[in-house]
């Protein structure tokens, strides 16, 4: 199981947009090349991101800006954002357990309620992580690649 690259893909557009918004005009070839991913996959994450009012984009080529302050965007917002999940169902069913085995018939009887468990145990951590704390640490390891530190 795997949660969409979406997410981290969305994050690092956060982290670039925070850190080069003063420098660059952040659009989706400028986050495409960050990221490595092709332009058209960032755009539809800058769509899904807008629509869940996250980020504000510019039409034509202005550029992508962060809406919110920073601490108020949570990781949950931003998987919620980009759906990384089908339905919003972290685990996924086999489609047709055996009604005739007695452990086919009483799977969803014997799961469902623990998997619940596991992904609002996940959701509720998401919530905890910022992206503010994704851009502090984003900030501290450009600054040692700036200084040379790091290479």
């Amino acid at each position: 199981m795997r949660i969409s690259s979406r997410f981290t893909i969305a994050v690092h557009i956060f982290a670039c947009i925070n850190i080069f918004e003063n420098e660059y005009k952040i659009t989706s070839d400028f986050l495409a090349e960050s990221t490595n991913v092709n332009p058209v996959i960032i755009r539809k994450i800058l769509s899904q991101l807008k629509a869940y009012g996250l980020i504000n984009v510019a039409r034509g080529s202005g550029g992508a800006s962060i809406a919110k302050p920073l601490n108020e965007i949570t990781f949950l917002d931003i998987y919620n954002a980009v759906e990384c999940v089908e339905g919003g169902e972290l685990f996924h069913f086999h489609e047709n357990p055996n009604p005739k085995c007695p452990v086919g018939r009483n799977i969803h009887n014997i799961l469902d309620e623990k998997l619940d468990s596991v992904q609002k145990a996940m959701e509720d951590k998401l919530a905890e992580i910022t992206v503010e704390d994704v851009c502090r640490d984003a900030e501290k390891y450009v600054c040692k690649d700036k200084s040379g530190e790091n290479t």
